[in-house]
């Protein structure tokens, strides 16, 4: 998505979200579409693999974006200070009425940033979540942004507990729920075309496993990569395929280990690219169990009900763990947990079945909405004569019917 110069004044009066990865496209989506013509989009390209990207605009109905800054590739001081600059130069020339952040990214900490320093309120969408460990970049820009927001919108009640303790004023706090569940809602695909993308991989519904590993503190150290392909390629060979799409920093990490990980690997894990939102949805709508170091699958494991196993050392989403996941390091504790839940997964989807998420009941957008446009004057909206703006229309929903054992 190559870098684009929004037109003066693209900005003015606005509702503004400010992203640039895949979990923020997917998550600001249902609440920047309630907003219609008055939603821009400043992208910061942070996640610049399209496959990572421009997909899930397409999938998600967003918009697409009215600036794109193409910060990605760069470290993360660089990629905050560029987006701030360049941020601050797209608002300089027409200012939001409000914008609008999500989450813990370095793209979100620069819009929050940018947004402070122009007096503009900003909306932080999913605040107040916290791991303590202060060895996550993400803590940090969570924190901060936190902080500096106007309008903070927890997903949890202890989200809201999070920030009192650290002296927030409550009046800015609201808990809404998270909106992962409704883009999942709206995303997840049907049974057709559920069943047409397992028979493409060769797997049965209820009879594989579905992995992903992308976060730094894996993917960077290759004694906690290499024992996590160990022990899924262990899994494989027990008789279940393990699916396995690779991030694009991961697969770099599994060259350098030699052999994509280790010889007669890809005999025992089917390995393939990054999917787009419906497909991997679809995938982790009918496999056994789900094995992950993202934050965003340890919400919609709980909203799909499948079992989950976080393979990293700490999470800022406590509330899964309670019912749905476990947490555990790289190595043989990962085998050891999944060949648990596998040997009594019959049971296990049972227990899982009748749960609600904790992250929500599928109106978080329509919450934050409404108190948007409750405590912020949003300016009269003026008609656009230099470009028609699109608006895209809300994808169908699908049921998120009971996945197959």
């Amino acid at each position: 998505m190559p870098t684009s110069h929004p037109r003066d004044g693209a900005f003015a009066r606005s509702v503004t979200f400010v992203l640039g990865t895949r979990p923020e496209i997917v998550k600001l989506a249902p609440l920047a579409r309630l907003f219609g013509e008055r939603a821009r989009v400043a992208y910061t390209g942070q996640h610049y693999d399209a496959r990572m990207s421009e997909v899930f605009f397409t999938e998600c109905g967003l918009r697409q974006p009215d600036a794109t800054l193409e910060v990605g590739g760069y470290t993360r001081a660089e990629q905050i200070g560029a987006g701030l600059s360049r941020l601050d130069g797209c608002f300089a020339a027409g200012e939001p009425d409000v914008v609008v952040v999500q989450g813990d990214t370095n793209s979100a900490l620069a819009g929050a940033l940018a947004a402070n320093a122009r007096g503009i309120p900003l909306v932080h969408v999913e605040a107040g979540l916290r791991s303590h460990d202060r060895a996550m970049p993400e803590e940090h820009n969570r924190v901060l942004i936190d902080h500096v927001a106007d309008l903070l919108c927890a997903p949890t009640p202890g989200n809201a507990e999070n920030l009192r303790g650290e002296g927030i004023d409550p009046r800015r706090v609201a808990v809404t729920g998270n909106t992962v569940v409704e883009a999942l809602t709206h995303a997840l695909p049907d049974p057709a075309h559920r069943g047409k993308l397992l028979a493409d991989f060769g797997v049965e519904p209820g009879r594989f496993i579905l992995a992903t590993v992308h976060r730094p503190e894996n993917t960077d150290d290759p004694r906690r990569l290499g024992a996590i392909v160990a022990e899924l390629a262990a899994l494989g060979e027990a008789g279940r395929p393990v699916l396995f799409p690779v991030h694009p920093r991961t697969r770099a990490a599994l060259r350098s280990l030699g052999d994509d990980g280790g010889a007669g690997l890809s005999e025992r894990i089917v390995m393939c690219d990054p999917l787009g939102y419906r497909d991997f949805l679809a995938l982790a709508a009918e496999c056994a169990l789900l094995v992950s170091d993202s934050g965003g699958i340890q919400e919609e494991a709980t909203v799909l009900r499948r079992p989950l196993i976080v393979v990293r050392r700490s999470t800022e989403r406590p509330e899964a763990l309670e019912k749905f996941a476990v947490l555990v390091e790289p190595g043989p504790a990962i085998g050891l947990h999944a060949r648990a839940l596998l040997a009594d997964l019959p049971n296990v989807l049972r227990g899982l079945a009748d749960l609600r998420s904790p992250f929500g009941d599928g109106l978080a957008a329509t919450r934050i909405e409404a108190l948007i446009r409750d405590r912020f004057p949003l300016s009269p909206m003026e008609p656009e004569e230099d470009q028609e703006v699109y608006v895209p229309p809300l994808p169908r929903q699908h049921a998120v019917a009971e996945p197959s054992a």
